[in-house]
């Protein structure tokens, strides 16, 4: 699942393929950019910002822009040598491909794909808050966002990326079990809202660099998560089955036992 993390790695991933390379050709697969051609554009750089994905461009005029992407659920990109087979996602998800001398990277399922002069890209990232991965992170005003929203509830305002960019749906419901907070917690209920800022954020840069995402330390499969998709499942603390419910858009994971300090709302089953 897409979450700071992974976009942090993608973004390093393609970093290291096309940095400073020239783009030898282009194809874009989408309305909005299908006539775009970027050949002979150089790649400068390739950032993460939160959840979206910066790949920064200097045009052979000198000005510098920067293609735009989000992966949302199930978008990626992946990094292939020339000639060599692109195995990612099926040809029909691919949205634009990107050739240089080295490398050819292909995006599949991307969202939100938009070329924009690197100076407006506050106007698309701009809303977001610190960056639990980035060098702007301020857990500090993170904290301030969260405490602003003292009636949500800390799982959605967790995942509102306005708060503090890069906590999915994974991280919250690991980090609130974690500190013994329940999902449906008010952020005004929340003891140590720093203490689970900080927590998030050392999770997130723990799994930096690798694929496999774990909370517990193993990275085996099975073993890597407290909560996050084991419903039924007992709780590797008490031994409590894990609960699974809908919270907001989106659905949360957590112990009854081990997170009670609110009242648990009626199974789903």
């Amino acid at each position: 699942m897409p979450e700071g993390d992974t976009v942090w790695n993608t973004a390093r991933v393609l970093h290291r393929a096309l940095a400073g390379a020239r783009i030898t050709g282009s194809d874009f697969r989408v309305p909005q950019l299908a006539t775009t051609d970027l050949s002979d554009w150089t790649v400068r750089e390739s950032a993460s910002r939160g959840k979206h994905l910066l790949l920064r461009l200097t045009a052979p005029t000198e000005e510098h822009w920067t293609l735009h992407s989000h992966l949302r659920m199930d978008g990626a990109w992946r990094a292939y040598a020339p000639g060599e087979r692109w195995t990612g996602r099926p040809a029909h998800l691919i949205r634009v491909v990107l050739r240089t001398p080295g490398a050819v990277a292909v995006g599949y399922h991307l969202h939100d794909l938009t070329l924009v002069p690197t100076a407006e890209e506050d106007q698309l990232v701009g809303h977001l808050g610190p960056d639990l991965l980035g060098p702007d992170w301020d857990p500090a005003e993170a904290v301030r966002r969260l405490a602003d929203h003292s009636e949500q509830t800390i799982g959605e305002a967790l995942l509102d990326q306005r708060n503090l960019a890069g906590v999915g749906n994974l991280y919250k419901c690991e980090v609130l079990f974690l500190r013994g907070v329940s999902p449906w917690t008010p952020v005004g209920g929340v003891p140590d809202l720093p203490g689970l800022v900080a927590l998030a954020q050392r999770l997130l840069a723990a799994n930096r660099g690798r694929w496999t995402q774990s909370s517990t330390g193993s990275l085996h499969r099975g073993q890597t998560s407290y909560v996050y998709g084991r419903r039924a499942q007992p709780c590797r603390r008490c031994g409590t089955a894990i609960r699974k419910e809908e919270l907001g858009e989106r659905v949360t994971y957590w112990c009854p036992v081990c997170q009670p300090e609110h009242p648990v709302p009626p199974s789903s089953g």
